[in-house]
């Protein structure tokens, strides 16, 4: 499953910054840097603060279970 952060065509901040809005799904970020879920959050978790992350991960979780089309 390894992330090749190297990818000239990944914009790490970008995909960052798409992960942590409540807007954008992990599906459109697929669709745009061709990451999967686990690689969105394998980058998040290297580039994040632990508790940054930590805190992500719990609104992910918690938006996920009221909609099941949030992320």
């Amino acid at each position: 499953m390894g992330l090749n952060v190297q990818d000239p065509d990944i914009d790490i901040d970008e995909v960052i910054e798409m992960a942590l809005s409540d807007h954008t799904s992990f599906a459109a970020i697929e669709e745009l840097y061709g990451l999967k879920e686990a690689q969105v959050k394998e980058l998040m978790r290297k580039n994040l603060k632990r508790k940054s992350y930590e805190a992500w991960r719990r609104r992910v979780r918690t938006f996920s279970d009221r909609r099941p089309t949030y992320k």
